[in-house]
């Protein structure tokens, strides 16, 4: 393969690289500073707002297009919205043309991002979301072009200068695009309440997963939970404590509420000056470290570290639900 021919900029090397990353992300930071003005205005949060319900109340899914770098930004912008609760996916306007146009129903919304408002690809899906009376939403810098005069709803981008020296390659028109995105979708998170649990079921692998992991899931449930109740003496209390693994005990009443806690620490202390006949209920820590069912494993292991615990148990109201050691938060992959 023959090697490319590339003119050097002498001046380029002799000022060092970091001038020019330091230029881009300055020329990036004033583009953001743009779009962050552009929400002051009452027409463009306007139109924001009824991007948001459109996709809020679509009975179908938000079908993103877009070509070239927007296009790529597109696929993006539907990954997020689709891991995030909303039905979404990305229409490739070539294949839209030759076919695809028929994923389109009448109950979804098109979002198209084009830059220019000019892209040619993108005119069969105006044309059909018209005919058909889909819901069309467009992100443009410029509000008079073709795709924005289309649009049922248009997000009119600032117009703002690329990081690139020329003026021209999408750099900070993409950051908007993105950021945009963004917009939308933490929007709908907060319109759905979607929650962690929720986020969850859309990323059950991998370390995302394993920090939204619910203690439910992880925690020792019936038999291997070690209890007694609040008349056991001391020497069944630390016979129960040594037959399970966790180093503690809960202490229960005749409803199976959690009233107190035993652990290996409190027997080391009381072992040499009480009697293995005293009741629990005069040894245990009436005050228990709690969680519920729907604590996070991350917010579990907080709250141990905080308390300079290695266990904690789980309760369901005042019932006692489950029991999680440390060492079950870090075989879950948490930290």
């Amino acid at each position: 393969m023959a090697a490319t021919n590339v003119k050097m900029n002498a001046d380029f090397f002799a000022s060092g690289f970091t001038h020019s990353a330091l230029k881009t992300v300055e020329t990036e930071i004033q583009g953001l500073q743009a779009l962050q003005a552009a929400l002051e205005k009452p027409a463009f949060r306007n139109a924001l707002d009824r991007a948001i319900l459109a996709m809020a109340r679509t009975k179908g899914r938000v079908i993103v297009s877009g070509m070239g770098k927007s296009g790529l930004v597109g696929r993006k912008i539907a990954a997020t919205l689709r891991s995030t609760g909303t039905q979404a996916l990305f229409l490739h306007p070539g294949e839209a043309s030759h076919g695809d146009l028929g994923l389109v129903s009448e109950d979804d919304v098109v979002f198209a991002i084009t830059w220019s408002g000019e892209t040619s690809e993108l005119q069969d899906i105006f044309h059909y979301c018209n005919r058909f009376g889909v819901t069309l939403i467009v992100a443009t810098a410029w509000p008079e072009s073709t795709a924005a005069q289309a649009a049922d709803i248009c997000l009119a981008l600032p117009l703002v200068r690329e990081a690139c020296p020329n003026d021209l390659a999408p750099t900070t028109s993409t950051t908007l695009q993105i950021v945009l995105g963004d917009m939308l979708a933490v929007a709908l998170i907060e319109a759905r309440g979607f929650s962690p649990s929720d986020f969850r079921v859309f990323h059950p692998g991998g370390k995302l997963g394993a920090q939204l992991l619910a203690v439910s899931h992880i925690m020792g449930t019936d038999g291997a939970i070690p209890k007694v109740g609040r008349d056991a003496t001391l020497s069944l209390a630390t016979i129960e404590m040594s037959r399970k693994r966790y180093g503690a005990t809960a202490v229960v009443d005749e409803d199976e509420r959690l009233i107190g806690v035993f652990t290996d620490g409190d027997l080391r202390r009381c072992i040499a000056v009480h009697d293995l006949q005293d009741r629990i209920e005069q040894h245990m820590s009436p005050n228990p470290i709690v969680v519920t069912p729907d604590t996070l494993c991350t917010d579990a292991l907080r709250i141990m570290n905080e308390n300079a615990v290695s266990v904690v148990f789980v309760v369901d109201g005042q019932t006692l639900a489950g029991v999680v050691h440390m060492h079950d938060i870090v075989r879950a992959g948490i930290v």
